[in-house]
């Protein structure tokens, strides 16, 4: 028996609720939650990305409700469904209701359900949603004793809906694993080890591939539907196999349950159904967007989807639509509202973008508004408003790495080192002095025109490098920084070099050229 559920079998209420075959995972609290929902609301919307789990959870709470309702819980399963003028029938199909002909068949349904108390389940309602809403909206006014639990990417925005919005399954943190044991209450990890036990029944978690089950549900965003693909995997791979295949997730990510609708049996197919409901707008927003990595700002995106010649409408109604359809993410930090595509949806969104001409243009465009805000932002590095400074560019971070890389790629490296000298304080004050110091040599590298942008990223490859204890790399950066400054006039730069330099003789012991050059 299913966690929760009340078997089909051993229920006195009538039902058409389907029979699971495999357990329900995980979601305590949202069974719990939308359970209570069902109780107190006439309309409960379950909405969420494709993946998410929308129908299971819709349909493990409703079978463990079959007992509350005196005339039993229906299931209507409207994906086949094409026509909107077909949503009547296959509701009265599914409770059993004739057509008449002196009656609307809506009519006939309100006739029918007024005296019951009944739970309806409408299931993927996202492409039907006028037709549904009317209908509901209808009989919700017409049965005083119905209930309606409906699935769909976005809610039916009709009076007196409540929205739960279905999340994707908790992912544990791959910098601080906990002990197996801990590693099993995460729910991600949980279905991938129960779906892979399906195919290969002697797989186990250990900790020899701990880790990388942790990072396959972490690369999948904790979505339901590719951890479950993925686990199928284990037939024939190795689960470190699998996280080198995730680059190219929508290929890889195949092979579904031949039982299920098409677009659940690949993670491709489930995102085409999203993006095919999309207006031409959305469509361009969406692909736009997926040039961001990690979080992004209302601004950011206002700049990048406007970017494109002719795009003249409202950016924020753009993303607003797109997170109402669960494509895009909202949360707040600090007081500010920023957004994020799930990695599995945004790999999708980057892959259509590349079969448009515009991707160039529109990394670029990503790129010089990173660029802008991390020489604004050094401005204020040194002084009292450090600490929002540093947040923000950590908060940033993914996105500026994007850039820097972006430019190395196209052989744009003077850009590169421009990013990467003016957020080089961020860099060396948040632990990243690795990282920045290769993005910074990389970059020189590329490139070597005797100008600003060359000097002062010589002297923060320098500082990053001499605080690594790599002297003899950092005294040759500083030299070379110090000469062409000098040579630009450059003032700031030139009495930069010599503080390196002067702070490099010190710790050498060489006090006599520290003194000069200080």
């Amino acid at each position: 028996m299913e966690d929760g559920a009340v078997p089909k079998r051993f229920t006195t209420s009538p039902n058409n609720l389907p029979l699971q075959l495999n357990r329900f995972i995980g979601r305590e609290r949202e069974l719990t939650a939308v359970r209570g929902l069902l109780l107190t609301s006439r309309l409960l919307t379950l909405a969420g990305a494709g993946g998410s789990g929308k129908t299971r959870l819709a349909l493990q709470a409703a079978t463990s409700l079959v007992e509350e309702f005196e005339h039993g819980v229906w299931w209507v399963e409207l994906a086949a469904l094409s026509d909107p003028l077909l949503v009547p029938q296959a509701v009265a199909a599914a409770l059993g209701i004739p057509e008449r002909a002196d009656r609307t068949l809506a009519e006939a349904l309100a006739d029918v359900l007024r005296p019951r108390q009944l739970l309806l389940v409408l299931d993927n309602c996202e492409h039907l949603l006028a037709a549904c809403a009317q209908l509901i909206e209808t009989l919700l006014r017409a049965c005083p004793q119905l209930r309606v639990l409906v699935t769909s990417r976005e809610a039916l925005t009709i009076s007196g809906e409540t929205v739960w919005l279905v999340l994707p399954l908790r992912v544990p943190d791959t910098y601080q694993l906990p002990p197996i044991e801990g590693l099993l209450t995460y729910e991600a990890v949980a279905l991938f080890i129960e779906r892979a036990r399906s195919v290969r029944p002697s797989f186990a978690l250990t900790p020899e591939n701990a880790a990388a089950v942790v990072q396959v549900c972490r690369r999948l965003d904790g979505i339901p539907l590719a951890i479950e693909l993925a686990a199928a995997r284990i037939r024939v791979l190795s689960v470190e196999q699998i996280v080198a295949r995730l680059d190219d997730a929508y290929r890889f990510l195949t092979g579904g349950s031949r039982s299920a609708l098409p677009r659940q049996q690949t993670l491709r197919a489930a995102m085409d159904w999203s993006d095919d409901l999309l207006s031409t707008h959305e469509q361009a927003c969406f692909r736009r967007l997926a040039v961001f990595a990690g979080s992004f700002s209302l601004e950011a995106a206002e700049a990048v989807c406007a970017g494109a010649p002719g795009d003249a409408y409202d950016v924020l109604e753009a993303l607003s639509s797109l997170i109402d359809k669960s494509l895009v993410l909202v949360e707040q930090r600090s007081g500010a509202a920023r957004y994020r595509l799930l990695e599995p949806i945004r790999q999708y969104g980057q892959d259509k973008l590349q079969e448009l001409t515009e991707a160039a243009p529109v990394r670029r465009t990503h790129r010089d508004w990173f660029a802008r805000l991390a020489e604004q932002l050094e401005a204020e590095m040194a002084g009292a408003r450090q600490k929002h400074v540093f947040d923000r560019l950590e908060a940033e971070h993914d996105n500026l790495r994007v850039a820097i890389g972006w430019s190395l790629e196209q052989q744009e490296a003077e850009t590169a080192a421009q990013i990467g000298a003016a957020i080089r304080l961020f860099w060396l004050l948040r632990g990243y002095m690795s990282e920045g110091r290769s993005f910074l040599e990389r970059a020189l590298a590329g490139f070597s025109a005797r100008s600003a942008v060359r000097a002062k990223a010589l002297n923060a490859a320098a500082i990053l490098a001499s605080l690594q204890d790599d002297y003899k790399p950092a005294r040759a950066l500083a030299e070379e920084g110090l000469v062409l400054s000098r040579e630009l006039g450059e003032r700031q730069q030139t009495g930069y070099a010599l503080y390196i330099l002067g702070r490099l003789a010190r710790i050498e012991g060489s006090y006599a050229a520290a003194v000069t050059f200080l």
